[in-house]
């Protein structure tokens, strides 16, 4: 199998694993500080590429467009937290998700209202448009690349959000004794508005970011919710780092699962089993990994037992 492929693959597996951390970041810390399952939370992915495609469209400005993402998820998310959420942190699990998936479908069908069922589009802009030449030759997406590291770059600062500022000590102290911070005389509500609207707005750039290498559609916040989801399993509840490392494994496993395992399938069967057999797989080796890891470590890779 040429080592180009087999390069350009990995890069492909870690562009979906950052943004698949944008989304599972903001995911864990809201299940994490708040013990909170927010299945609405890929609705707000969705509100994030819709404004970008808007925004895009209106000034032609890649930057602003990406800034609208932010902005619009976060205020959605501030308005989430205020008018429903906050009304299901004393409530169980099963209210929460009940509740969470109403969203989903108010957003659903809000968004469909607004903007139709067709498809919006959003451009790569041109500075970050063609093929890149890497070292050995190898011609990668531009694009793709930005989003490596910009997704690097965000983990990063959240990391130093979480672990260098007085904020982030709050918000770690939220998640292992918010009675204690409340006694102490932080304002519970406003640090849980804050961690939700932070939540929203990682989600709303990681839809606008990938609104450029897809299209932007209503329902396409779902899917990627059910990978965050698997992401913070294996990495642990509440770790930003767990979320990072998750994602990449995530990434990288469906990734070069599905681009090889048909192909090593076909060593030893027909080319059309092969390809059926090894698509089957590559589908399922995601929740075979989180089987195992839930196997090694039932907390995940960076959680901590409660």
């Amino acid at each position: 199998m040429p080592t180009i492929l087999i390069i350009e693959q990995i890069l492909n597996g870690l562009q979906f694993g950052v943004m698949l951390f944008l989304m599972a970041a903001g995911l864990t810390l809201i299940f994490g500080v708040m013990g909170l399952i927010n299945l609405a939370h890929g609705s707000l992915y969705m509100i994030g590429a819709f404004a970008a495609a808007t925004v895009a469209g209106l000034t032609g400005s890649f930057v602003l467009a990406l800034i609208a993402a932010m902005a619009a998820a976060a205020i959605a998310g501030v308005l989430v937290e205020m008018l429903v959420i906050r009304r299901l942190y004393s409530t169980n699990h099963l209210d929460q998700v009940l509740a969470t998936f109403a969203l989903i479908l108010i957003f659903s069908e809000g968004t469909r209202l607004i903007f139709g069922s067709f498809p919006l589009f959003l451009n790569i802009p041109d500075y970050f448009s063609g093929p890149v030449t890497l070292l050995g030759g190898i011609e990668y997406p531009l694009y793709r690349l930005v989003l490596i590291f910009v997704g690097l770059a965000v983990a990063g600062a959240l990391g130093l959000l979480i672990n260098g500022t007085r904020i982030g000590i709050q918000i770690r102290a939220g998640k292992n004794d918010r009675e204690m911070i409340a006694a102490l005389g932080v304002d519970i509500s406003k640090l849980y508005t804050l961690v939700f609207a932070l939540g929203a707005a990682l989600a709303g750039l990681s839809g606008a970011l990938v609104g450029a290498i897809q299209s932007v559609q209503v329902g396409m916040g779902e899917p990627v919710l059910i990978l965050a989801f698997v992401v913070i399993v294996i990495g642990g509840i509440g770790s930003i780092k767990g979320a990072l490392i998750g994602a990449l494994l995530v990434g990288l496993t469906d990734t070069l699962g599905g681009v090889f395992l048909p192909e090593i399938f076909k060593l030893f069967m027909e080319p059309n089993a092969a390809q059926t057999s090894g698509s089957a797989l590559a589908s399922m080796a995601i929740y075979i990994l989180m089987g195992f890891v839930l196997i090694w470590r039932p907390t995940g890779l960076f959680g901590t037992r409660l």
